[in-house]
């Protein structure tokens, strides 16, 4: 058995104000004596950051929108705290030497500051989906290159990391995510297509930010999860696929050759996968509430249904096809998400629209495999063009 080290690992928290990074910093005041935080980022809630770096003693802080530099440097003058703003500043932040780094800044602004983590090696506990959506082969090349270790927070692909240590990877038949189904479970495809934005944010299980509610909603989140999947695991969509669960008991499945299947359950408590993820290769010991079997007395699981949900439908195809169609989908889903949320699109638009861009970038020639990261954004930064084109209304705030 692998023992603890007596040694404080030196941690990074990309995203320290968001719900990942909420869970992740939870973890490290539980056992402050375990860690040494060198920098946590944000995007602008200047007060939780300054909170947060005052706590966990971190030595430099980030905030990256420029126009906070001055109200977060005054929230921690005194404190010996270096204090720094904007993309650049997110980067080397990033580029520091740490042990550990958790990567869940969301968005696409989460790509060149995880990327750069990447680049320095070490651990990187990745939480942003867009590295391996928008950029995954190049995302996966240089972790391969640098030597860094990518540690699966979502929960789904962790328990998945875990359940594969039974067996080797010639012998897996199929891996399998499991979807709480979300609020629209049981609604019919019209009462769906009717769903307002207060409707598809109320989950019955996880809470999360807006983006990722309504991803979940519509199953898209799901999809996307296929697709990373695929690059972690290495595996085709043949050997993948998806079952609804609502309980959110059961995270993982791993199908193996032989017949045998190995899942991964858990609370529903993020702080699960991400301890897994911070102790990495042994376990912590968390506070998080045992999970009661016999309390939750049952167990149910059905079929996606891609008709009710074409989002999933959309998703696969984007990861069959391959190439630049994932940036493209992932792109055009952000926008018709933000249009959902400003009342400027109906809930059935979201997979309309994605479907649309998708067909207008394939015409431009514009679905082609990225080679690297900046080639991943500038597809990215493409395809939201053709998708705020497209939409009749326009819109504030694009995610």
């Amino acid at each position: 058995m692998t023992e603890i080290s007596s040694t404080p690992r030196s941690v990074t928290v990309l995203g320290v104000t968001g719900s990942i990074g909420r869970s992740t910093v939870d973890l490290l005041l539980a056992e402050p004596h375990r860690y040494d935080v060198e920098a946590v980022v944000s995007g602008n809630d200047v007060t939780a950051l300054a909170n947060n770096a005052k706590q966990l003693k971190a030595k430099l802080a980030v905030v990256a929108d420029p126009a906070k530099y001055q109200a977060l440097k005054d929230l921690l003058a005194g404190s010996g705290i270096e204090v720094a703003a904007g993309d650049d500043a997110m980067a080397e932040a990033a580029s520091r030497p740490v042990d550990w780094t958790m990567g869940a800044i969301a968005g696409t602004a989460g790509l060149r500051p995880t990327i750069a983590a990447v680049r320095r090696g070490g651990m990187i506990a990745l939480a942003n989906k867009e590295c391996l959506v928008c950029a995954g082969d190049a995302f996966m090349r240089e972790a391969e290159e640098s030597g860094a270790e990518v540690l699966p927070v979502d929960s789904e692909h962790n328990a998945i990391c875990q359940a594969l240590m039974a067996g080797k990877a010639d012998e897996v038949s199929k891996i399998i995510l499991t979807a709480s189904g979300g609020p629209f479970r049981t609604w019919s495809k019209e009462d769906i297509a009717r769903a307002k934005p207060e409707n598809a944010l109320k989950h019955p299980t996880w809470s999360m930010g807006r983006k990722v509610t309504i991803d979940s909603a519509s199953l898209m989140n799901k999809g996307l999860e296929l697709i990373e999947a695929h690059h972690l695991f290495k595996v085709g969509l043949d050997k993948l696929d998806v079952l609804v669960h609502p309980q959110s008991v059961v995270h993982g499945i791993v199908n193996w050759s032989d017949g045998s299947v190995v899942a991964g359950l858990a609370p529903a408590d993020m702080r699960v996968p991400i301890a897994h993820c911070l102790g990495w290769p042994v376990r912590l010991s968390t506070h998080v509430t045992p999970l009661d079997l016999a309390k939750v007395g049952t167990l149910t699981f059905e079929p996606a249904d891609e008709d009710r949900f074409p989002a999933l439908r959309l998703a696969k195809a984007a990861l069959a096809e391959g190439g630049g169609a994932p940036t493209v989908l992932n792109a055009a889903n952000e926008i018709a998400v933000a249009a959902f949320l400003e009342h400027g699109l109906d809930f059935s638009g979201i997979p309309a629209l994605v479907e649309t861009v998708l067909d207008k970038a394939k015409g431009e020639g514009l679905v082609r495999a990225p080679q690297s990261v900046e080639d991943a954004l500038n597809l990215d930064r493409e395809a939201r063009r053709i998708a705020l084109a497209s939409l009749k209304r326009p819109i504030a705030h694009a995610i």
